[in-house]
């Protein structure tokens, strides 16, 4: 750019382009008002325009049937071609303007289908805008993305991006050796949304790289997509604060200050995250594994970096912190291998025989689903005491699947009991009680033996 060029003020720098803009505003009307092949331009756009929206009322129905087959296509490739079907108007026309273009390039002056070249710039810019949009997930940022790019992609098609550059640059605060324009502030903005994307795409590719891993232990695929997700998003905060001139230098010294002062603040939120890291390298609790803290009693759904989720049979999902984990008593069901064992008490009439008791209890358990048997995992029933209205027995198995329920499968193995015992003559009794009543001579004392 020529040095007598670039204006002295901000106020030389307005004035310059309003009067840039109304140029291209004058060239513009010129386009429009002036009879030739400008005009002829404009005419060749709209019935562009119009055979592409024909074509798509004609091949509509077909292309859904083919899109409708595309069964075993991966989800990303699908996702695009349901923003292509929702666009098929505008993907027509791109493809009909730029073959025009390119014809007429061929054919005739260029300066007869610049329009049509501009127009069809536009249109494909717009159409692959709108398709990495859809990458940024929320709504909002989505927005602005959508309507920075269309701005800048007009800019460029219409030459205007030196001159707004030179305004945006213009518009700054300058403190000592920090010099902050609105420009620098849109480049950064612009490259910290694409780092952002990036890096969350990235995450989302190592951690299913990870989890395909069988090599890789659950506890130990969590810890190292959290260390991926930390550097990537550290490397975009540094690269933001980069992009925005800031000497990382000066910035120590205070980051240093308040951390200490930050430390003393978020001392649970740091003892969480230090918890988090040790749960993940010692491997004590893993994704899948069921463990009982308290009166919580549920399977580890993820590990956090601040807590852990827990969802209980009743569908409930508690998120208990990882210091909890690290400084209370935890049963974990599931640790060494997924085999549990579980006890039943009851107890049987005296007039029973034990032995014929016993070996009913254990045939009874064997019958009901999920409960194991044979070698280690074989059923016993034991005697353990003798009670004041009953002979006391527990009952032990196992099972391998402590994920679909205790409560269940105790309620399964009460009724097999029952029913076996009802077809054995086998008594569960109850307590009683007997109360004597006093003649009328003694005292109104009621006395109740058991």
């Amino acid at each position: 750019m020529n040095q007598d060029l670039i204006p002295s003020t901000l106020t030389d720098l307005y004035n310059n382009m309003v009067a840039a803009f109304s140029a291209q505003f004058e060239k513009l009307l010129d386009l429009i008002v002036t009879p030739g092949w400008r005009q002829y331009q404009l005419l060749i756009i709209l019935l562009l325009w119009a055979l592409a929206l024909l074509l798509k009322f004609l091949t509509q129905s077909k292309w859904d049937s083919w899109a409708r087959s595309r069964t075993g296509w991966p989800k990303w490739r699908l996702r695009i071609l349901v923003q292509l079907m929702r666009r098929l108007a505008l993907l027509y026309f791109i493809l009909l303007s730029w073959a025009i273009y390119l014809i007429m390039q061929q054919l005739t002056w260029p300066s007869r289908s610049y329009i049509i070249g501009v127009i069809a710039t536009l249109a494909a810019a717009w159409l692959a805008i709108a398709l990495v949009a859809r990458l940024v997930q929320n709504r909002t940022l989505r927005r602005i993305f959508k309507w920075a790019m269309w701005i800048y992609a007009t800019l460029v098609a219409l030459n205007l991006t030196d001159d707004v550059a030179g305004f945006l640059d213009g518009v700054a605060i300058s403190i000592g050796d920090l010099h902050i324009s609105a420009l620098g502030i849109l480049k950064a903005t612009l490259l910290i949304g694409i780092l952002l994307t990036l890096a969350r795409i990235g995450t989302r590719a190592a951690e299913r790289a990870l989890q395909s891993n069988d090599d890789i232990t659950p506890s130990m695929q969590v810890l190292l997509s959290k260390g991926i997700q930390v550097l990537l998003y550290g490397a975009v905060f540094m690269a933001a604060i980069r992009t925005l001139g800031f000497d990382l230098t000066g910035i120590a010294l205070l980051s240093g200050a308040i951390g200490v002062g930050i430390g003393f603040g978020l001392q649970k939120v740091v003892s969480n995250l230090i918890s988090g890291i040790i749960i993940l390298m010692d491997r004590s609790i893993k994704p899948g594994d069921v463990i009982s803290l308290g009166d919580t009693f549920g399977w580890i759904n993820s590990l956090g970096a601040r807590y852990v989720s827990v969802v209980t049979r009743d569908g409930r999902e508690y998120l208990i912190p990882n210091e909890d984990l690290i400084t209370n008593q935890v049963v974990n069901w599931s640790h060494s291998d997924r085999f549990v064992r579980l006890d039943l008490d009851f107890g049987t009439s005296y007039d029973d025989d034990p032995h014929k008791v016993r070996a009913t209890a254990i045939r009874a358990v064997k019958a009901v689903a999920r409960v194991l048997s044979g070698g280690k995992h074989e059923p016993v029933c034991h005697i353990t005491g003798f009670g004041d209205s009953s002979v006391d027995y527990v009952l032990r198995f196992w099972i391998s699947d402590p994920t679909k329920g205790l409560t269940n499968i105790r309620g399964n193995v009460y009724l097999a009991l029952w029913d076996a015992f009802k077809e054995e003559g086998i008594s569960i009794p109850f307590p009683q009680r007997e109360i004597r009543l006093l003649p009328d001579g003694a005292t109104a004392q009621q006395i109740i033996t058991e």
